[in-house]
């Protein structure tokens, strides 16, 4: 899916326009017990009742692609007759009737997952009539291409709030407010199927994280039979470490500078461009970005090869997860500089005297602790 796509159906979950009429959840505690199961009509809540709860389901399909919405793919086998994708189908297709289907799928999340507190499991199904797109972008509501039926789920951490002093108006005076369970905003969650091309994709999920970080392996192995995708954490530190493994003493200051610019103005080209498919760099793009900062060819090999080890050799990285596009950092034992990106030319390194030393050119105003102060033109000697 890309961001077009993401947006269009973001932009259903409201009254007004989407048709998902029920919400099917259970409560589990930190023991990994179902507390209660629940079925709710949107059709009998109370406005703003429902709008809380589509707001919570939209979140689900919230943050950056890549980062926090993965895709997850079944392959051919599963599609055709696999427990996982029969599950999945038996929810979308019964519209979240089948009962059976639905504490199964409960039981199977609530047995796998592990999570730091009592959280809910909420899902939902909606049809969604799509508009037709002409290549030149109008859109014809009264020329539908299809009906897309898909379900969404959001997992939802439930905390304890704090005790807290409350006004009561009518009484005119304080009262102490007791500690309550809040649902909060989904940490995991998934869409099935994918909306690929504004079509369903039967063989995608579009799965959910709220912590890049942490994207619950265990999660998608049990719904899903799947390896998990590596994380935007893990791509990062696999990629730094791949740079360091294998440049030897070409990994300098220059080439990490190089190599975080190139990739900056390939974010900055596509953001500009709004181009809606993700942004992602192949191998062979990484290493010509290296040869133009005169990494050595037996390095640029070396460079090659752990690639496909670590990554696969036919892997698309995205940017975005192995540079952070806002600092760029130099880190000692004892010392850390945070530099403008755009300015990452300030610093240098240099040897002086057989000590190693990080030089930072000094332009403009020096503060220490909040001090202006002065550099001398004195030698130091």
């Amino acid at each position: 899916m890309n961001e077009k796509e993401v947006s269009e159906l973001r932009r259903r979950f409201r009254q007004d326009r989407s048709n998902i009429t029920h919400i099917r959840g259970c409560y589990v505690n930190e023991a990994k017990e179902i507390v209660s199961e629940f079925d709710q009509s949107l059709g009998l809540m109370q406005q703003e009742e429902c709008e809380k709860f589509l707001a919570l389901l939209k979140r689900t399909l919230s943050g950056t692609l890549e980062k926090n919405l993965l895709d997850i793919s079944f392959t051919t086998q599963q599609v055709e007759d696999s427990e996982e994708h029969r599950l999945l189908m038996a929810l979308r297709n019964s519209a979240l009737k089948d009962d059976e289907a639905v504490h199964s799928f409960f039981e199977k999340v609530s047995q796998s997952l592990s999570m730091d507190s009592h959280y809910l499991i909420l899902l939902a199904h909606d049809t969604y009539d799509v508009y037709y797109r002409s290549k030149d972008g109008d859109r014809q509501d009264d020329a539908s291409s299809e009906v897309y039926s898909y379900i969404l789920c959001s997992i939802c951490p439930v905390k304890m709030s704090k005790p807290a002093l409350s006004y009561f108006i009518s009484e005119n005076e304080l009262h102490s407010l007791t500690s309550d369970r809040i649902v909060t905003p989904p940490a995991l969650g998934f869409l099935f199927p994918a909306f690929d091309d504004r079509c369903a994709n039967l063989y995608d999920v579009l799965y959910y994280t709220k912590n890049p970080a942490e994207t619950h392996p265990e999660l998608i192995d049990a719904v899903f039979r799947q390896e998990a995708p590596m994380s935007a954490e893990e791509q990062k530190d696999t990629f730094r470490s791949v740079l360091c493994e294998t440049l030897s003493e070409d990994c300098s200051l220059d080439v990490i500078q190089g190599v975080h610019t190139q990739l900056r103005e390939k974010i900055e080209e596509h953001k500009a461009s709004k181009t809606p498919e993700p942004l992602t760099v192949s191998r062979r793009e990484v290493r010509e970005m290296l040869e133009t900062c005169g990494v050595a060819p037996e390095h640029l090999t070396a460079f090659d090869e752990k690639y496909e080890e670590e990554f696969g050799g036919d892997t698309d990285l995205s940017p975005r997860n192995l540079i952070d596009v806002r600092q760029f950092e130099v880190r000692t034992p004892d010392v850390v500089i945070k530099v403008n990106p755009d300015r990452s030319d300030l610093i240098q390194t240099r040897i002086i005297d057989g000590v190693k030393y990080l030089l930072i050119r000094a332009d403009g105003g020096v503060e220490v602790n909040g001090a202006n102060i002065h550099i001398s033109n004195e030698d130091p000697q």
